[in-house]
């Protein structure tokens, strides 16, 4: 399912315009980010939860030819799957 997919999904769903769908989208998935940013933590209870770790740098190497390569310290993001999700696509 694509962006666009799931927004017609919501539209049709919550009887919305296409255009308030998208808005609706979008700031869920800001308020998701900006709660990444700020409490490196995101919990939909029942669906998963998002956490935000801090990766430090570390050295990895190049596949074709074997030199060591430095991967700079980043940001990755976990998600874990909650209950109602699970019990949902088994």
């Amino acid at each position: 399912m694509t962006k666009t997919d799931l927004v017609n999904y919501v539209a049709e769903e919550a009887g919305l315009s296409k255009t308030d769908a998208t808005r609706a989208l979008d700031a869920v998935m800001s308020g998701i980010t900006k709660g990444l940013k700020e409490d490196k933590k995101v919990t939909l209870t029942g669906f998963c939860t998002f956490t935000a770790k801090d990766k430090p740098a570390s050295t990895g190497r190049n596949p074709r030819t074997g030199e060591p390569v430095t991967i700079a310290a980043r940001t990755a993001v976990s998600v874990k799957i909650g209950s109602k999700l699970k019990e949902a696509l088994n």
